[in-house]
């Protein structure tokens, strides 16, 4: 069964504020045993509290991020490339993860096909080293170029770079869940485990909307927002069909992710996100 982990951007705050070691004790109290590493900096004083919460917590580090080029989140691996290899011998880390192309990469088949090329030979070389990089999606990974999705263009274009699937954002992008994960069999070594509701139609907009207050235009912009992140369990995903079929495809960690939490306390909403797949047999 795949690891039960979190996505600490969720954390990011409490984890500047108070360190990843005290973060990673918080972690293990909610009963997660992995976690990701995403949006923060990636100090030396940071890798040390991962190996010691490991030791101290066995909270183990499942992935970290990881751009091309300096400016993006993580570690850079046009120049922290050894730095980037070193940080997983030390935490234990088997995986790397890009948490997003490039926004020119999105606009052509041409400029997704150069991102990937540039993409594969850093994967074939952290797979030497025996480190998975994995590809995040979003939505737009279900953009078609000549009727070939993104996602087909990476596994064409760069072999070695595996995906580390957001099941929510496959669903925002219009292909069934279910059939990303049979088609891509074999890729999916990382999954984000998040939910996606639909919220009811702001009272005050439609107030605003009867009284002429906002056009038709401005009304049918929020009608089209209601899509939200959801807790795990408090959507309309399908997980006890969804997590076996992602074991299915080859994922090894399930990771918690709400990117927001729309004033909620991100704790509450790891632990009924936790507790919600405790009650569906993970």
């Amino acid at each position: 069964m795949p690891v039960i982990g979190l996505q600490l951007m969720m954390l990011k705050d409490q984890i500047n504020e108070k360190g990843m070691y005290e973060v990673l004790r918080q972690v293990r109290e909610l009963d997660i045993d992995a976690v990701e590493v995403s949006q923060v900096e990636m100090t030396d004083e940071l890798i040390d509290d991962l190996v010691r919460g490991k030791a101290d917590f066995d909270v183990e580090t499942a992935a970290m991020s990881v751009s091309i080029a300096p400016g993006g989140n993580g570690f850079a691996l046009e120049t922290e490339f050894d730095r980037a290899v070193e940080a997983c011998r030390k935490t234990g880390a088997r995986f790397l993860r890009i948490g997003m192309m490039p926004f020119q990469a999105m606009t052509s088949k041409q400029a997704a096909e150069e991102w990937a090329g540039s993409v594969e030979p850093y994967a074939a070389r952290l797979a030497e080293q025996g480190i998975t990089l994995c590809y995040h999606n979003h939505h737009v990974d279900l953009i078609k170029f000549d009727g070939e999705r993104i996602f087909d263009i990476v596994r064409r274009v760069a072999p070695s770079l595996l995906f580390e699937v957001d099941l929510h954002w496959v669903q925002r992008g219009g292909m069934a869940p279910l059939e990303m994960l049979e088609a891509y069999s074999g890729a999916c070594k990382l999954i984000h485990v998040k939910d996606f509701r639909v919220a009811p139609l702001p009272a005050d907009v439609y107030a605003k909307f009867e009284a002429k207050e906002i056009d038709m235009k401005e009304f049918y912009g929020a009608f089209l927002s209601l899509g939200q992140f959801a807790e795990v369990g408090q959507g309309n995903m399908n997980w006890p069909a969804l997590l076996p079929a992602a074991e299915k495809a080859g994922a090894e960690y399930f990771l918690i992710e709400q990117d927001d939490t729309y004033g909620r306390d991100p704790i509450d909403c790891i632990r009924e996100s936790r507790e919600y797949l405790k009650s569906i047999g993970y």
